[in-house]
């Protein structure tokens, strides 16, 4: 049977909770601007995916009207990736935000940003934010390449 998905309202303890059980390599995000939910109605209303979204990670990036998909993790249900980046960023544009952008390793297809109108528009190295008038604590998410993907209004 096909799956029924639906966006619902989500806060952001919700979505954390969803991202600290699902999420294969990030761990949950200190705050946010919104969060959404995706519910299969086929599963009796059961959340089967959360989106996160804040401002841009990379300061220069950040200019007041572009927003950030930090975190999307679902449960692997079909179509659910993509209906969360929809909703993302209807929500985003609708709160009168022009650009919508976010990051995927450079070896996944994009194809749920595809199927939601984002386009790939730029490859970012992997480093470390760590500098020494700024140490991090490095370990919490990978080093890894990166694909940046936005969509605009």
């Amino acid at each position: 049977m096909k799956a029924r998905l639906r966006i619902v309202p989500c806060d952001l303890d919700q979505a954390n909770s969803f991202v600290a059980r699902h999420h294969r390599h990030h761990p949950p995000v200190r705050g946010h601007k919104f969060s959404v939910a995706v519910v299969s109605e086929v599963l009796a209303e059961v959340v089967v995916g959360v989106a996160i979204v804040g401002r841009p990670n990379a300061r220069g990036l950040d200019d007041g009207w572009t927003l950030e998909v930090t975190r999307n993790c679902t449960d692997g249900t079909r179509n659910a990736c993509s209906a969360l980046y929809g909703a993302c960023a209807r929500a985003a544009f609708a709160l009168g935000y022009t650009k919508l952008i976010t990051y995927i390793g450079s070896n996944e297809s994009g194809l749920s940003l595809k199927a939601s109108g984002f386009k790939c528009v730029a490859e970012v190295k992997g480093r470390s934010w760590s500098c020494p008038s700024r140490p991090r604590v490095e370990g919490l998410s990978p080093l890894q390449d990166k694909l940046r993907w936005e969509v605009m209004a």
